[in-house]
């Protein structure tokens, strides 16, 4: 399911957050330390959906899987025989790696504010239902 700006989402699972947190008001003179931190959100709370972030980031073989692709679509017809045959060679020897990103799809995030005030920011988009 991909979701959009500005539907109505409902969590599927209970989510626990622990992480340092910093004060926000520093109301004495001394430095202030973290605390350390835990919020739980239940199965059922609901939000919308404020942002949808896809990422998806093509590793070293499948940018020169692109390039080299580019440049044999473009220029194939006209390159020398050998030139022409090592190319075609090494699109093929990159296919694969091509294939499995093709396959492999974006990874979703997104960021949900709940009915309650609370915040999910780059949680992923599984964790979700349509409410």
């Amino acid at each position: 399911m991909t979701l959009k700006e500005g539907l109505r989402v409902r969590l599927t699972a209970d989510v626990r957050l622990t992480e340092w947190a910093a004060l926000t008001e520093d109301t004495a003179a001394e430095p202030t330390h973290g605390v350390a931190g835990s919020l739980s959100l239940a199965a059922g709370t609901e939000g919308t959906v404020e942002r949808v972030v896809e990422h998806r980031i093509p590793g070293e073989g499948v940018r020169e899987y692109e390039r080299l692709k580019s440049l044999l679509d473009s220029f194939g017809e006209q390159m020398p025989t050998a030139s022409g045959k090592q190319l075609r060679e090494k699109v093929a020897a990159l296919e694969p790696e091509w294939t499995a990103y093709q396959q492999e799809g974006a990874r979703v995030t997104v960021r949900v504010r709940f009915d309650n005030g609370f915040v999910l920011d780059d949680a992923h988009e599984d964790l979700f239902t349509l409410a």
